[in-house]
């Protein structure tokens, strides 16, 4: 009776600790695949918010370019138009890099990215405006429009922080 109590108990405690081997081991693989996940998922996001950035600064070059071209004396609307002409590969590059953002998240980033998004916009329409008509008319026009440039680009900035700020609690880089 005791070899089959021993036996019974030893079973028992070999499929316990079977048991929990293979309870374990699931637990570490599901883990290991979270913090992969995770990591994939950071990798993913902090290429989507770098690429925003790169590409709202290039936008933001284009932009300057222009109003130099049309501000400098001795330019000609043709030298004007070329400079216009640059900025809608840049605004392309910068839209489709606000799109991943928007797909990257979190939620409270992709936020950011579109208020910043409607602020570059903004600041874009006051640019196409002015360097049409100037091109148009074949006269700068900067006293009309220059100083609604430079306050959109101006107003462009806060949205620019709050993204950047938003990016940073998105990949946890301040702690």
């Amino acid at each position: 009776m005791a070899a089959i109590i021993g036996a019974t108990v030893g079973a028992a405690g070999g499929i316990g600790g079977g048991w929990l081997t293979v309870a374990s081991q699931s637990r570490h693989y599901r883990e290991q695949r979270r913090a992969e996940r995770e990591r994939w998922r950071d990798e993913m996001r902090r290429d989507a918010y770098v690429a925003y950035l790169a590409a709202t600064r290039q936008l933001n070059a284009v932009w300057w370019k222009v109003a130099d071209q049309i501000s400098t004396q001795g330019n000609t609307p043709s030298e004007w138009h070329s400079a216009l002409m640059e900025t809608h590969d840049a605004w392309a590059q910068f839209s489709t890099a606000s799109s991943a953002v928007a797909v990257a998240g979190p939620g409270a980033t992709a936020t950011a990215a579109a208020d910043l998004h409607r602020a570059m916009r903004d600041w874009e329409m006051i640019g196409v405006k002015w360097a049409r008509a100037a091109i148009k008319d074949g006269v700068p026009h900067t006293d009309e429009h220059l100083a609604r440039f430079g306050e959109a680009a101006s107003a462009k900035q806060a949205p620019l922080t709050a993204f950047q700020q938003a990016a940073r609690d998105a990949l946890q880089t301040e702690r």
